[in-house]
């Protein structure tokens, strides 16, 4: 490419730019930032952080020992949703059995369930639950709690011999993630938090580099502007980061089966306007701190906390109080952890998502332009 044909302003630009590639490639420890550390992230919360319900280790006290009993034990196991961990004789050894941590919860089949069967009178099945982990206890006591009314629905059923039905059918639908896997809502948040975390980690250390290193002054002693390094310094990490977002959602996708239902193009454009405020936001912290290990826990206390409590990724946005609320339309993860989940899993449009499209946008002017009004050049 015959740079001549651009103006003098481009070519400092790409000469900054061209300066930083190499340091980058002569550099390691960012390659294998900018392309294990995702993965790796990815690949251990994927698969570390689930909320699915699968082999959940359960209690059986049956009081009973019928039949009819085994058969509900039976019909509770059928799916590998719940594994029998304990078959305990007495309702009271359960608690033991949660402070060893053998079990999450139990089922106490009462004596007479059989008789009570056969003569149509009505039977209370206990349902213990360990509450130490809400998540995880109310999931579990939800399942639970289907299991048993479904087999209620199913003896009832069969002690009529099928001579009437309900007369109410209820027809449920989940769109998006019919089987309820945690994955597929999780992965697309993971993906933002991924992206996020990294590429604020790389251009944090850029200009404050250069800073500890002395560097600057030789940079001073050319004509560039404020503008041309911000840009320059900017360009090979946005490479960096796109190729970092290709990786990611493929990982994703590949290994976690996440679908692409919306428009890949518009996704494109939404992580490349993330990918600039973020880089952006690393280098303005850079720039103000001047300091590696400054800039590196500023990048920490500002992108991941605000990431994992105030994007949605883990809870929604409209179960925080209104100030969190507010505070959140600060952060970009937001807006990208949304249309991430709407483009993958819903086949949102733009006309869907241009709110959010606007607050990424904004966040990216806003940080570049900080950056470029913080850096001053003079050494002190």
């Amino acid at each position: 490419m015959n740079l001549e044909n651009f103006s003098p302003s481009v070519r400092r630009t790409l000469a900054i730019s061209e300066k930083e590639t190499f340091h980058i490639l002569r550099d390691l420890r960012a390659l294998a930032v900018s392309f294990v550390l995702p993965i790796v992230l990815l690949v251990l919360f994927g698969y570390g952080v689930s909320f699915d319900l699968d082999k959940a280790p359960l209690a059986i006290v049956d009081l009973d020992n019928t039949p009819a009993s085994h058969n509900l034990v039976r019909n509770l196991t059928a799916n590998q949703e719940f594994l029998v961990e304990d078959w305990l004789k007495d309702p009271n050894d359960v608690v033991t059995s949660f402070r060893r941590s053998r079990t999450l919860g139990a089922l106490v089949i009462p004596r007479h369930f059989s008789a009570n069967i056969e003569k149509g009178k009505s039977t209370d099945i206990q349902l213990l639950v360990d509450g130490s982990s809400g998540t995880v206890a109310g999931s579990l006591l939800g399942s639970l709690a289907a299991f048993v009314q479904s087999e209620s629905e199913n003896i009832a059923y069969k002690k009529t011999l099928q001579k009437s039905r309900p007369l109410l059918k209820t027809e449920v639908t989940l769109q998006y993630n019919p089987a309820l896997q945690s994955a597929i809502f999780f992965v697309p948040g993971l993906v933002a938090f991924v992206l996020a975390i990294v590429a604020v980690l790389l251009t944090s250390l850029t200009v404050a580099k250069e800073w500890e290193r002395g560097n600057m002054e030789q940079l001073f002693a050319t004509p560039v502007t404020r503008l041309e390094v911000v840009l320059g310094k900017l360009l090979p990490y946005l490479a960096i980061g796109c190729l970092q977002a290709l990786l990611v959602l493929a990982v994703g996708m590949g290994v976690f089966d996440v679908p692409m239902v919306g428009n890949p193009l518009l996704l494109a454009f939404a992580t490349l306007l993330f990918m600039i405020g973020m880089l952006g936001h690393g280098l303005f912290l850079s720039v103000v701190t001047r300091n590696q290990m400054l800039a590196t826990l500023g990048a920490a206390f500002t992108t991941i906390l605000p990431t994992i409590l105030l994007s949605g990724f883990l809870y929604p946005i409209s179960n925080m109080p209104r100030i969190l609320q507010v505070l959140s339309l600060i952060f970009p993860a937001r807006y990208f952890m949304t249309i991430l989940r709407a483009i993958l899993l819903k086949g949102s449009t733009f006309q869907d998502l241009w709110p959010h499209f606007i607050g990424l946008a904004a966040f990216s002017i806003i940080v570049i332009a900080g950056a470029r009004a913080r850096f001053v050049r003079r050494i002190a």
